[in-house]
């Protein structure tokens, strides 16, 4: 098939390109930032000439629709970008995709069921009104509704994927990334952080939940939604014990507090019709996903003393992004930085 990944030089996309490939698949990539490989088009979503200028020149049979800003805290410090790309960004790929009339996989969230209580499972949202407690979740769950709007109105096909706090390597450090690439990055670096002990999550490796999101093209049911995930339930203590554990750490650095506002407290996922229409199957346990994340950032970052990982299949390849410390705009490299240069961040979406 020929496939588009929108978002795909984000954690997800880039384990999702080369895992579609791997499967024969003609996959071409767009993202915010210029990059080097031949099948990637440049484009931000939210400019609907930008994307309409993808379409003008090949036939895509789907489109894994990843572009997207991330995070609560994003959303609220960043609110504007959040809306015109989580909104403004969907409407306009559906708008192609009623002229186009290829299939569409749109990312949602684990955000948008709330704090529902009990297993989340895909038809909560059909039984229940449902509040969404901050900015990022309304704008997951309002990209939901325009899919459906357009299903009904238009014909058009997708399937609806809810991701459950997928992590690995690959996920770049920003304060507004998942909660494990936080704890991560700040107790490799020697930095504080906080840790809230009233919150309970279903992490998921990022391995793990691309295999299954790449079946998605090759088992279409338009009209589904799933929900990709973790069983393995945990609450947010567990992840920073096993972080500390692996770096040979005490929590000294380590604030505890009983609950974040306006985050979804317990996330418990059922996975039942993943697992039957898409043969989704977790198999990295959370102690191993973190080691190998930590495995990762110690390269990318190169933190000192750190020894080379021993790479798994599927991780995205090491390139450490940087720029010289007196100059503003950043040169990729495929190199290690020499002196004089310092690492910068990039959260790609």
């Amino acid at each position: 098939m020929n496939i588009l990944v929108t978002g795909a030089l984000g954690a997800i996309g880039t384990w999702l390109v080369p895992e579609l490939r791997r499967r024969g698949h003609d996959v071409w990539l767009c993202d915010l930032s210029h990059h080097h490989d031949p099948q990637y088009l440049r484009c931000d979503v939210a400019e609907y000439r930008q994307l309409e200028r993808l379409f003008e020149a090949r036939r895509f049979d789907v489109v894994y629709h990843l572009a997207a800003e991330f995070g609560r805290w994003n959303g609220e410090d960043f609110y504007e970008a959040l809306w015109r790309t989580n909104v403004i960004g969907t409407k306009n790929l559906i708008r192609l995709q009623e002229k186009r009339r290829f299939r569409h996989v749109f990312f949602s969230s684990s955000e948008v069921y709330g704090d529902w209580a009990g297993a989340m499972r895909e038809d909560v949202m059909d039984l229940h009104e449902i509040r969404q407690l901050n900015d990022y979740a309304i704008t997951k769950w309002v990209g939901e509704m325009q899919v459906m709007n357009s299903a009904r109105m238009a014909g058009t096909e997708s399937v609806r994927v809810r991701l459950f706090n997928v992590y690995g390597p690959g996920e770049r450090y920003s304060a507004y990334r998942s909660v494990n690439c936080l704890f991560c990055y700040r107790a490799l670096q020697g930095l504080p952080y906080t840790v809230y002990l009233h919150h309970h999550r279903s992490s998921t490796y990022v391995g793990d939940a691309v295999r299954t999101l790449a079946n998605i093209a090759e088992n279409f049911v338009p009209g589904e939604v799933y929900n990709v995930g973790s069983t393995e339930y945990h609450d947010i203590k567990t992840v920073s014990d096993l972080v500390l554990r692996h770096l040979g750490l005490d929590d000294r650095l380590v604030a505890y507090q009983l609950s974040e506002p306006f985050t979804t407290r317990d996330k418990q996922i059922d996975v039942t019709k993943a697992e039957r229409d898409l043969g989704h199957r977790a198999q990295v346990s959370l102690e191993d996903g973190l080691a190998r994340t930590l495995e990762w950032m110690r390269q990318y970052y190169a933190v000192p003393g750190s020894a080379p990982a021993v790479p798994q299949r599927g991780t995205p390849p090491l390139v450490i992004h940087a720029r010289p410390a007196s100059r503003r705009f950043a040169r990729r490299s495929a190199c290690r930085p020499f002196e004089g240069l310092v690492p910068v961040e990039r959260d790609a979406l």
